[in-house]
Parts: structure tokens; sequence; C-alpha cells
């Protein structure tokens, strides 16, 4: 059940909307742009007043009439030409916080018709190492993740290896040039190969370079490449079975990045496990009478009437598929195995041509229907010179470095073992440090990406991030943890929770933040925007120092007084814990950092 105070309050609304005879799909409100006037507004007069043959003023007027003798609300009035300013009661806003205190889900409704949710993100590359690029597909994708579920949504997440196009040959060709005498070179063995590779992802990344430049400069070695490409992809044992071992290498290496950024996955689907649907595609293509054969390619010609697109090719003049093909048969896979409702892809932004060419594709086969195809492009992870972020030498920093470095400038802030009260061992106080500083590095690496819009680039900020002042996960993390500390006192004390009875304005500017929760999660979830939950996040966490600084719970005059307290804060506690695990960060119980 959505018990926000905004539901409550257009509850209201709807039932004065109909008993006036006004359409209720203008029964709503938004929080208010002077909170100094009003807690919400609603400019629902301005719209009806066309359809209703009435002055806006007037139909205000009718609206404040029936609602400012409930005593749900304190004060309702007509501002301008016919805003309705609403200052909900202390009566209403106590009767929801203790109904949030009471709910497991802290008021926050799920989705009415729940559907299956595709995310597809991550993507890494077989036999490259992960890099600071991959950061925010990630990050970006597990919290929607989270959010999706969490409002009841069945979610299958799948990070889509790239794993069969020719860089698989390039690669294959490179070893077998270091390596000729290796069995998986020989056209007539059949079986009985080596059982791993003497190679690791970062040996294979170095052979991928060499490769990349060998083809670059050289057209015999594009051209072998190719060949090697087209018979690993029809079923070459030997090739198939060397490519195998680079994909278990690169998955393990793969994975275990994803592990340290607590990012996980349904699905680990690649590019390969979409090979034999690209035959289907052809053929649905060709019985369609949509597609077309260009130059030995057969290619599907898309609209230009609004902008130029190049046409999609889905299979080359070789033989061989392109990411085209595959992401096209990728959807298909995913309608008939999946039963997908919506398929949502995050990638950078400038891969959107690319996505604009594959949906468009998708309807013409008609291969999808019903299902919502959506393609959310992020901004580049910039360094502070506002240019993609680099490693000092200038080469692209790997995502297990950064993440490193993100510890590194963690600790620099821990105190060390042997100056922490409270354990058994220095080796325990130490081993606490050391896991605390994990959760605290990725909550500075997700927060400071997560809090900017989606679509904009960002400077990662080294110097900054893992402050724990400002707007930094850090900062969320330690007001959880100051929260936890003042709840153990006030056990202590044997003070406990009690119905809210908000006295102060700094109780009521809080128990109204609280109130949003429900709205800001459905809203980030609309937007698919995890920097609207940031926000709140970091807002919350001001608004609950400034009430915590007024409004004493140890020190509170009463006990019925300091009991209220004490659930308001407890409430925060659990608000600001469920919004971090949704952006993807977890929540220390206690926090340690030097004096």
């Amino acid at each position: 059940m959505d018990l926000s105070l905004e539901k409550t309050v257009n509850a209201k609304l709807f039932d004065c909307f109909e008993k006036l005879g006004l359409d209720t799909k203008f029964a709503f409100v938004k929080i208010s742009d002077r909170p100094d006037l009003s807690d919400f507004q609603c400019n629902a007069a301005l719209s009806l007043a066309k359809s209703a043959h009435k002055n806006p003023r007037e139909i205000a007027t009718s609206i404040v009439a029936l609602l400012e003798n409930d005593d749900c609300f304190e004060k309702v009035s007509v501002d301008g030409p016919g805003f309705i300013n609403i200052r909900v009661s202390d009566i209403l806003l106590n009767r929801v916080m203790n109904n949030i205190a009471s709910d497991k889900r802290l008021g926050c409704a799920e989705i009415e018709n729940p559907k299956t949710v595709v995310l597809d993100f991550g993507a890494p590359n077989v036999a490259k190492e992960m890099h600071v690029g991959h950061l925010r597909s990630a990050v970006i994708g597990e919290s929607i993740q989270r959010i999706e579920r969490f409002l009841g949504n069945k979610v299958i997440s799948d990070t889509h290896l790239g794993d069969w196009g020719t860089p698989m040959g390039m690669i294959i060709s490179e070893i077998m040039l270091k390596h000729p005498e290796w069995p998986y070179f020989d056209d007539t063995k059949k079986d009985n190969f080596p059982v791993s590779l003497p190679y690791s992802v970062q040996e294979l990344t170095e052979i991928y370079k060499q490769a990349n430049t060998r083809c670059k400069e050289d057209e015999n070695a594009r051209q072998k490449a190719r060949i090697i490409t087209a018979k690993f992809q029809d079923g070459h044992p030997g090739y198939r079975a060397l490519w195998q071992h680079l994909r278990n290498i690169s998955v393990e290496a793969v994975k275990k990045n994803f592990d340290s950024l607590d990012v996980h996955f349904d699905l680990w689907w690649g590019e390969s496990d979409a090979h034999q649907s690209c035959y289907q595609i052809l053929k649905i293509a060709q019985e369609k009478n949509i597609s077309e054969v260009d130059d030995g390619a057969t290619i599907i010609r898309l609209d230009e009437s609004n902008k130029p697109k190049p046409p999609v090719i889905l299979q080359k003049s070789d033989g061989g598929f392109t990411y085209h093909t595959t992401d096209i048969a990728t959807v298909l896979m995913r309608v008939n195995q999946l039963h997908a409702d919506e398929i949502i892809y995050f990638t950078d932004q400038r891969q959107s041509l690319h996505f604009e060419q594959v949906f468009e594709a998708v309807e013409k086969l008609g291969i999808a229907p019903h299902v919502k195809l959506k393609h959310i492009g992020f901004g580049t992870v910039n360094g502070p010179d506002g240019k993609p972020f680099k490693t000092r030498d200038g080469g692209v920093m790997k995502l297990e470095d950064l993440i490193n470095l993100s510890k590194d400038k963690v600790r620099e802030s821990m105190p060390s073992p042997d100056e922490v009260d409270g354990f058994s061992s220095v080796q325990e106080a130490h081993n606490y440090i050391e896991n605390l500083v994990n959760q605290i590095a990725i909550a500075a690496m997700k927060f400071q990406d997560l809090k900017n819009n989606i679509a904009s680039g960002y400077s990662f900020e080294i110097n900054d991030f893992a402050k724990f002042e400002g707007k930094t996960g850090p900062y969320i993390q330690y007001a959880i943890a100051r929260i936890n500390s003042i709840m153990r006192k006030a056990n202590a004390a044997q003070i406990l929770e009690g119905n809210v009875l908000i006295h102060t304005p700094e109780e009521r500017m809080l128990a109204l933040k609280l109130s949003q929760l429900s709205s800001v999660i459905f809203r980030t979830h609309e937007d698919k925007e995890p920097s609207i939950i940031s926000d709140y996040a970091y807002t919350l966490a001001q608004i609950f120092s400034s009430f915590y600084n007024a409004a004493s719970i140890m020190n509170a005059k009463s006990s019925e007084l300091a009991s209220s307290r004490l659930r308001l804060a407890r409430i925060t506690r659990d608000v600001l814990t469920l919004l971090l695990n949704l952006l993807g960060i977890q929540a220390p119980d206690v926090m340690l950092k030097k004096n």
C-alpha cells in the first residue's frame, strides 16, 4: 500500500473533484515550489477552466471550500489566478509517519501490473580487461535492477558478452603465430584438446592489442582473421575449443570485477548464444520481403524520411553476421525464451544510432510485438581535465586499478588497527577496517556516478569523492552509522520508540521529507534516473542532521517526546539504508575514521 503523504492528499482531492463534477485526471498535487507558504500545490483549476467554462479562481475557490474543513489540512488557500496551496495538519503527518513506521516497505507501494523486464548492461568483451568505461553501465544497470525488483517487476539481467565477432578471430590468429605447434590449429584433429590456457586476461589483452595492430597494418592478417572467425563460428573443433578457453578466462576475470562492485547478473549470455537465431532472423527477413542483397551483403533498409540512416547489415558478403544481427537475434531470444515485456539497454550514448537501427529492424521484422525496447545512453567518466579518464601514462584506466585506487584513497582516512577499541585482537580490527574500506570505496565510486544525470558525463574527483562531508556516498553511510549510535545510546537509556507527535519545525520538515519516499522511488523508476534517489538521500541526511541538532532525544522534555523523536530517527535510518541499497551501496553499522 502506498502510504505516502502525497497519495493521501491526492485521494482527498479525488473525492473533492468527484463531488464537484470535475475531471479527476487533474486531481493531484505536487510538492510546493514555495515551502514557506505550503507543503503542496495544485494547479488543476487552470487546466479545468476551459472545459468547465469558468474562471480558474472560481474553480479553485470551490475546491478549497470543500477541503478547508477537513482536519487533514491546517490551511488551504487560493493564490494568484487559481493556484491552490495546501498545508497538511500535524494530525495527518503524525498518522502517516506512524503508518510508515510499522510498514516493512516504509510506505512504498508496488507496481499494480508487474512486468518481465530484461536489463542489458555491463557488456564486457572476451579477452579484454574491463576498463573505466565499463563502470557506468554496471553501476547504473545494477541500481535500476534493484529498483525494478523492489517495485515488484520480474527482472532478468544479462551482461551480454562480446564473444563472437572478428576480434576473436584476430586473437586466435595471433596465438597461432606464437604457438603454431598447439593442437588447436590442426584441421584434422577433432578432440582431446588441452583443458586450459597458460594465459591471464591481462596477457590476452596484450595479445589483442598486438593482433589489432597487425590487422590494421596488414591486409593478409585481416583476411586470415576473417577466415578464422568464419571457421570457429561454423564449428571448427580446435578453434572452438580455444575460443571456449578465452571465454572462460575472461568471464572469471569479469566476475571478479563485478563482484567487487556488488553488481550481479541472472544470465551470462553472449553474442555466441544468438548465433543460431541469426539464421532465423535472415529467414524471417526474406519471408517478409524486407531484406535485399547489396554488393553481396544482405541488408534491411531503414526509413530515412526524418534523417539519413545506414541500412542494417544482417549478413556480410563473406557470410559473417554483424553486431546488428546478433543484437536483433538476442531480442528474438529474449521474447521467445524469457517472455520479456520490456528490454532496456544501458550503454555509452555514442551507441544510440546502433540501437535506433536495431529497434527499427526489430519492428520491421515483427519479432517483438507489444515489447517495449529502450536504450539509455550515458555520458563518459572523465578525468579532472574533463576528458575521458586516463592513467598517468595516457592509457585507459583499468576498472580493477580504479577500484584499488579508490580503496587506497579511503584507507588514508582510516585509523590503524591498534587505534580502534572494541575488538578482541589487532587482526580482528584490521579485518573490520579492510571490510569497511571496501564498503566505503565502492559507495564513493557508485554515489559519485549515480548523483549525476545519466546522460551527462562527469569528472571522477579522486580527492573529493570519498570525503565524509558533502554530497558523497560516505556522507550518507556516516549519517546511517550516526543514527545507529543514537539508537544504541537510547536503548542503553531505556528510551523506547513511540508514536510520532510533531512539535517543532525541524520535526515537521523531517517528517515531510520522509513522506516523499514512495513518490521519489516511483519517479526514479519512471525516468530510469538514479540521480533522483541520490539527491533525495543527500537532502534527507542533511535535514536529519538539522533535526538532531535542534531536537534532542536524550535530553527531551518528556518521555513521549523522546520516543517520538526516536521513531523519526529510526524511520530515517531505515529509509536511508533502503535508498543506498537501491543504489547498490552497503550501509555499515559503524563507521570509523581518523581523529
